[in-house]
This record gives C-alpha cells, sequence and structure tokens, in this order.
C-alpha cells in the first residue's frame, strides 16, 4: 500500500462524505447533541462505508499511536493459536510493541466489533487470521493507516501483508499422499466450514485432487463446537456405523483425528494396514499417544514470527523493506496411522 493511502481518515472525511460539519459528524458519533435522526443515520452510514473509527486517544498523545500490536483471532480454545500467538510475542519482546488479543469465535459479526474496539484505542498495528472478512471489517483494515497482516492463509488477496500456508494446497498434497498409499473409500470429518475458511479450503484442495484420480469421497460429516477428542471418538463411531468398508479416514484438525484414533484402537482395528487415518496441525500434545497421528504442520510458530517481524519492520524508523506476502510450506508426518506409498 502506498504512503498516501495509509494515512488515518478523520473527521473531516466523514464531514465531506455526508455532506455535514465536522462538529456534527463529532457529535454523532460521541452521541451528543440534539442531532435529527436522518442526519445521525446518514453519518453513521458514511463512516461504516469509508472503515472511519474513532480516536478515543485523540489529543491524549502525540504520535496519535500507542505500542500496542492488535492480534485478532477466532478461538483460543483451538491449540493452533497459542502456538502462533508465541511466535508473535517472541519477536515483539525485543521492541517496544506489546500484543493485545481480540477473538471472533469465527463470527464475521463479532469480527467487526473486536476490529472496531481494538482500532478505537489506535494500535501500531494489526495481525488478523483469515483473508475473508465482512465489508466493514476490510474497509475498516484498510482505512486504518497502519500496517495490517492477514495470517494462517494465502489463498486469496490481502489488504496489506499476508502470511500462511495455501490450505487448498495442503488438502491436495494429502490426498495424493493418501492415494499413492493405496486407500480408495475415504471418509472426511470436519467443522462446520462455512465458518471455518481454512478447514473449508483444505476440503476443497483434498476432493479436488481425490477427483483427479476418479475418487470421490464416500462419507462425510460436520460439526460446530472446540475440536475435542470425545468429539471426534463419537463422529467415527457414529461414520463407521454407517460406512463399514471405509479405509482412511481424514480429520480437518488433529484432536477430533486423535479421537478418532483412540476409538479404533480400543475396538482393535488394524491401522494402517484395515484403516488408516490422517489429521492437520502437527499438535505436539498428541505427540504422547500411543499411535502417532499421520498430519500435517501448519507452520503455526513460524507464522507468528514472519507476521511480527512484518509489522516491527514496517515501524522502524525509517520503515525497513521486507517481504510482506510470504506463503510457508507444511510438511506431511506420516507417523503410524498412513503408509507410505
Amino acid at each position: 500500500m502506498t504512503a498516501e493511502n495509509k494515512r488515518p481518515l478523520t473527521l473531516r472525511d466523514v464531514s465531506e462524505a455526508s455532506g455535514v460539519s465536522e462538529m456534527t459528524v463529532s457529535r454523532v458519533l460521541r452521541n451528543r447533541g440534539d442531532v435529527s435522526q436522518a442526519t445521525r443515520a446518514r453519518v453513521l452510514a458514511a463512516a461504516k462505508a469509508l472503515g472511519y473509527v474513532p480516536n478515543k486517544i485523540a489529543g491524549a498523545l502525540a504520535s496519535n499511536r500507542v505500542n500496542l500490536v492488535a492480534v485478532i483471532i477466532p478461538s483460543l480454545s483451538n491449540m493452533v493459536f497459542p502456538e502462533v500467538l508465541t511466535g508473535i510475542n517472541q519477536v515483539l519482546e525485543d521492541t517496544p510493541l506489546q500484543p493485545v488479543v481480540g477473538v471472533t469465535d469465527y463470527l464475521p459479526e463479532k469480527e467487526e466489533r473486536v476490529l472496531y474496539e481494538m482500532l478505537s484505542w489506535r494500535p501500531s498495528g494489526i495481525i488478523i487470521a483469515g483473508l475473508e472478512h465482512s465489508d466493514a471489517s476490510r474497509a475498516m483494515l484498510k482505512a486504518a493507516g497502519i500496517p495490517v497482516v492477514e495470517i494462517m492463509d494465502t489463498d486469496g488477496t490481502p489488504v496489506d501483508a499476508m502470511v500462511g500456508i495455501s490450505h487448498r494446497r495442503a488438502g491436495r498434497e494429502m490426498a495424493r499422499a493418501i492415494v499413492e498409499a493405496g486407500y480408495r473409500r475415504i471418509g472426511f470429518m470436519g467443522t462446520k466450514m462455512p465458518l471455518d475458511h481454512r478447514a473449508r479450503k483444505r476440503f476443497e484442495g483434498f476432493t479436488e485432487k481425490l477427483a483427479k484420480h476418479g475418487i470421490e469421497i464416500e462419507d462425510r460429516a460436520f460439526y460446530s463446537g472446540g475440536s475435542a477428542l470425545a468429539k471426534g471418538r463419537e463422529m467415527t463411531a457414529d461414520m463407521l456405523a454407517r460406512s463399514p468398508d471405509l479405509d482412511f479416514l481424514y480429520y480437518s484438525n488433529d484432536m477430533i483425528g486423535a479421537g478418532g484414533l483412540l476409538y479404533l484402537l480400543d475396538k482393535g482395528y488394524d491401522i494402517p494396514g484395515r484403516i488408516g487415518l490422517a489429521g492437520f496441525n502437527g499438535v505436539e500434545l498428541l505427540q504422547g499417544l500411543p499411535r502417532q497421528l499421520a498430519t500435517m504442520d501448519a507452520c503455526r510458530l513460524e507464522i507468528g514470527r514472519k507476521a511480527a517481524e512484518i509489522i516491527a519492520a514496517r515501524l522502524e524508523t525509517p520503515p525497513r523493506e521486507i517481504e510482506s506476502l510470504i506463503t510457508l510450506t507444511p510438511t506431511i508426518s506420516y507417523g503410524d496411522t498412513l503408509k507410505r506409498g
């Protein structure tokens, strides 16, 4: 983005867009004074369209910025994101910058609220998970006037900078490994993907690659809520009751995959001979399982570090040139549940 379109929006911008005075705009945004409903609606609509966020600390700091980096993620219960936060903190702890975290629960409307509140405190940068945002959130990100790094995903066009992996490629690579190992009757279990865009893209890449080999997924199941061992057990039992001839189970994350693995071991299945299985994320906590689940590393720590490095470099005086569109390459771990082709 150019220096020109990095300029933060002001009351004057909203005034010009809505056709009322700056004083009236200020009254509306502070919910003060006697302003007609029609004028109030016009001002609020203009502010939302522009992505304008009121400055709660205007006049308090000469720099008009605080040494905070807003980090907006969809979940703290998902074990992926604490490792991302660790990477961010490792880089920022040697700078004056301090990360502050907001959680969206994968809900676009909540992301809007969290982003609005974060930006109202004028942080020095934003790190936000994903490339898919509502129109209002995207407008706020574009108008923020600070470095913005979208993380976890590179299958799309960022507002500013991005660091992540191609989830479609990750899905294709896992499908390739499964097919090369000789599995043909495949079931899939995962999150309700309209909310989890990255899981949806992995699923799209996975099914696309299978189709090129003339294979269709024979059974599938989706769930909402936290990724849990108990949910993986339950879903695996239900799927194999419906489709007992499946010879491979692909899970959208390691936690439900681990639950499926424990269920299959309890039932005495030959793994990976009779049935194979794989998850996604490479969660280290699962290394203590009786068998190592096949998975794919999502480069979480490196994503956090690279994102923080971009923010820190952009805020140096003068700003330091740094690569801002970074696609990392995850690797498959075959573990004990996926035969090598």
